[in-house]
């Protein structure tokens, strides 16, 4: 094995280059970074984007995808997410919660006029149909 290849994590196969790697961390951490401004930021949900960076650091880094995957606060999420495509019922009601109290503070304090609300709620209700789509309990036969 030469020492490129000794470079490049195991499960990122052998055609995988460098720049490739730090693409994928840069973009794992930026996401990483959207999910913590959206716990104190309703209007952001936390776990897509947590989802997204656990994406990229599975193809990147083991050591940021296995603190991501073991984090005590979102860790069984994304377990649960990238395991059985599951998001328990606690999560989708803080996601839809959050959302819409989000989107109100921004309607009535913020937005100068109706557009970029009815924009963002647009968004917010795809968003909410998607995660209310998906199952609430890993199945028993799993």
């Amino acid at each position: 094995m030469d020492s490129e290849s000794s470079n490049t994590p195991s499960y990122l196969g052998d055609n995988n280059s460098t720049a490739k790697r730090y693409v994928l961390l840069i973009i794992g951490w930026f996401f990483v970074a959207l999910g913590a401004i959206g716990v104190f930021l309703p209007i952001l949900p936390t776990t897509p984007f947590l989802i997204v960076a656990l994406w990229a650091f599975s193809r990147s880094s083991k050591r940021f995808h296995h603190w991501l995957y073991t984090h005590r606060w979102y860790g069984s999420y994304l377990v649960a997410w990238d395991q059985h495509r599951v998001i328990p019922i606690q999560a989708k009601v803080m996601a839809v919660v959050f959302m819409a109290l989000g989107w109100g503070f921004f309607t009535v304090f913020i937005a100068q006029g109706w557009l970029l609300p009815a924009i963002i709620g647009t968004i917010e209700v795809l968003v909410a149909i998607y995660v209310c789509s998906k199952p609430s309990k890993i199945p028993e036969n799993a």
